[in-house]
């Protein structure tokens, strides 16, 4: 039976600490001089056939349960199938799949085999996938019911030789379904050998400025990860018989290297709820039933939860001892409900991105809460803010961009990104990896988030680049031109806002704002259609032609 390095770095949780300037002087990397991301989160723990890896439930009721052995045996056969495919070393394969078990499986699939796994949102439309399939040349892609239309309108677009179907989607003539993918596949093949900085995945960013960029990181990334979730997300305190779930979509990088692979490196199970749009009902249901302990959810989901009482669900709660979040920042009134709704939880903050994550985090067992921060610099990261035009390090108080040391050695950041070699130039000045954020530290070294040097949009935790929604709405048949912002909104921080310049001869009218959004939603994702749109004359433009945003943002006030 193969040996794996314990990697005694990653478990310093089971020493006491003082403080956790203590333990980040003391934290050190240890990154083995071969590292593959499935031998770690499946293989080595596939000998005790008992142990769960993922517990799974539909929003229609059916429950699965997959050991660790389990999960070997079927990423076995589908890396031989890949294989007998073409798919070879290097080669990508995109992941459009919700929170289900075969979205493990396929990832692990592709890491075991060497090649590249991309991760594409079931929120996607066809052109947002076919920019994403074209760009890093995917050559085969898992999806099912809730990206087949999608995936099948971007085959006619671009080359795409694999398309695997799950779960209860038929597949056609030139498809090939999971099971039968795996029928008569022989149950054993031994995992490439893979540097720990080759790369496993590529994830997309939200186009914040341009067109989104394919971010290229290694197998290491998951040891980046490892010290924020025995800090952030489980607060110090893994005990065997954890559970961990996230109501996020797998498709980023919070989700899938916050809750799903981390607990497996550590032998404990992820919960996969393949449900609908975010209900908190049922939220306190999958808590109560699945005795999670662990539980990651952006402030929009907590929001939502903090309007229904769990009492009168006749659930219970109490098992859930670590509420970590991010993406906006946490306030006192969540702080407060937490620690009344979940008898004394631990709630803890998160700040990272594709490129560089994570970067700041928060341990209640080693650090108070300080409203308006989110927390300190994450273990073996350097993380400071600059001045914008000189890189200097600012003294505390003072606003600048966050910045994180950027170094070979250093697996939270990312490699480059795919075949954009200027835009990495960009990213990666003077030895740091400039965020485009903006935020300050305290003299305690407490990070607080002040927004985004550009115009970027979150919304309940996601980051919404204007320019790709200006381009799709561009590309209706009644617009000449779009700009798009952001505006507050109660419930998810902000959204996205258009201010749209019709074809002469086209009236405005609330039917057409309609077939707008739907337009937005049908050909991008269903979180990035404009929630409101103006119609106007013209848009504000600097002579280069490019769109005055912050004028549209006083305009709206």
């Amino acid at each position: 039976m193969q040996e794996f390095p314990t990697l005694d770095a990653y478990h310093f949780h089971e020493q006491r600490w003082g403080s956790y300037d203590d333990l980040y002087d003391a934290f050190e990397w240890e990154i083995p001089d071969t590292f593959n991301m499935a031998d770690y989160v499946c293989d080595r723990w596939a000998a005790d056939e008992d142990r769960i890896a993922i517990y799974s439930e539909t929003a229609t009721g059916d429950r699965e349960t997959y050991s660790f052995a389990e999960l070997r045996g079927i990423t076995n056969r589908l890396s031989n199938f890949l294989r007998n495919r073409g798919v070879e070393r290097g080669d990508r394969v995109g992941v459009a799949l919700p929170q289900r078990p075969e979205t493990v499986m396929a990832h692990l699939a592709i890491f075991k085999l060497g090649a590249v796994s991309v991760p594409l949102s079931t929120h996607f439309g066809p052109d947002a996938l076919t920019y994403r399939v074209g760009d890093c040349d995917i050559t085969a892609c898992f999806t099912d019911e809730a990206s087949i239309e999608a995936v099948r309108e971007t085959r006619s677009a671009v080359e795409l030789e694999t398309v695997v179907t799950v779960g209860e989607t038929r597949a056609r003539t030139d498809e090939i379904g999971f099971e039968t993918a795996q029928a008569d596949r022989s149950s054993t093949f031994e995992t490439v050998s893979t540097d720990p900085a080759e790369t496993a995945i590529i994830l997309y960013t939200s186009g914040t400025t341009g067109r989104p960029k394919g971010v290229v990181h290694g197998h290491r990334l998951l040891l980046g990860f490892l010290p924020t979730i025995l800090t952030t997300i489980c607060n110090l305190d893994l005990e065997p018989g954890d559970v961990f779930w996230s109501p996020s979509e797998w498709a980023w990088i919070g989700t899938l290297y916050l809750v799903v692979f981390p607990p497996l490196f550590y032998g404990q199970p992820a919960l996969a709820y393949n449900g609908e749009s975010f209900d908190p009902e049922t939220a306190y249901d999958l808590l109560d039933r699945y005795g999670v302990t662990q539980f990651f959810a952006p402030p929009t989901a907590l929001r939502m939860m903090m309007q229904v009482d769990p009492a009168e669900l006749g659930v219970d709660v109490t098992g859930v001892r670590t509420i970590t979040s991010g993406g906006e920042a946490l306030g006192p009134s969540i702080v407060d409900w937490v620690d009344e709704t979940f008898a004394g939880a631990a709630i803890n903050d998160w700040y990272g991105q594709t490129e560089a994550d994570p970067i700041v985090t928060s341990c209640a067992a080693l650090m108070k809460y300080r409203e308006g921060r989110v927390g300190k610099p994450s273990l073996g990261v350097h993380a400071a803010v600059l001045d914008p035009e000189t890189h200097e390090e600012l003294p505390p108080g003072e606003i600048g961009e966050i910045a994180v040391r950027y170094g070979p050695s250093n697996p939270v950041c990312f490699e480059e990104y795919w075949n954009k070699p200027g835009e990495t130039a960009e990213k990666i000045q003077d030895g740091w990896l400039l965020t485009e954020d903006l935020g300050a530290r305290d003299s305690d070294g407490f990070v607080a988030f002040h927004g985004r040097m550009d115009d970027v949009i979150i919304s309940a935790g996601y980051r919404i680049g204007p320019e790709e929604i200006e381009e799709s709405l561009a590309g209706h048949e009644a617009v000449v031109d779009a700009g798009v912002i952001g505006i507050s909104d109660d419930e998810r921080g902000s959204v996205p806002k258009a201010y749209v310049v019709l074809k002469t001869g086209t009236d405005p009218s609330p039917t057409l704002a309609v077939d707008l959004k739907k337009h937005v939603r049908d050909r991008l994702a269903k979180y990035k259609y404009p929630r409101a749109i103006d119609f106007v004359d013209e848009l504000p433009k600097t002579v280069t032609g490019k769109i005055r945003r912050h004028e549209l943002r006083e305009r709206d006030g």
